[in-house]
């Protein structure tokens, strides 16, 4: 019997879902639907990839917005959902001139804030 396949979102993806127009929050729940074949058949190929020190974390777009997501025994732990601008301001004040995924992959302070989903609601 196969268990159910879960989206799970920290306590900080929550609480930026939950700040969003309910049309938006609907749209990426909705776009979310086909989430779980794609995973469990292993074709992330088509998502942005982050990977350091041997993690792997996923970026899906929906409109301005970027879901960043990983693997989960139970699915998929989506860590943050960030606004476009939201990052092309982090880049800026990173100093960073590279491709965004590129960028965001190097730079210490991007997975510090997406370690710190875990625990805050901001």
């Amino acid at each position: 019997m196969m268990n159910a396949f879960q989206i799970i979102f920290t306590p900080a993806a929550a609480a930026e879902l939950s700040r969003m127009p309910n049309e938006l929050e609907l749209k990426i729940l909705g776009d979310f639907r086909g989430l779980p074949q794609q995973v469990l058949a292993a074709g992330l190929d088509q998502f942005g990839r982050l990977e350091r020190d041997g993690r792997e974390l996923y970026r899906f777009r929906i409109g301005d917005y970027r879901v960043y997501f990983e693997r989960h025994e139970l699915g998929v732990l989506v860590h943050r959902i960030l606004s476009g601008h939201t990052l092309k301001d982090f880049l800026f004040r990173s100093g960073l001139k590279a491709d965004e995924d590129e960028a965001l992959q190097g730079n210490p302070k991007f997975w510090e804030l997406i370690e710190s989903a875990k625990t805050s609601t901001k």
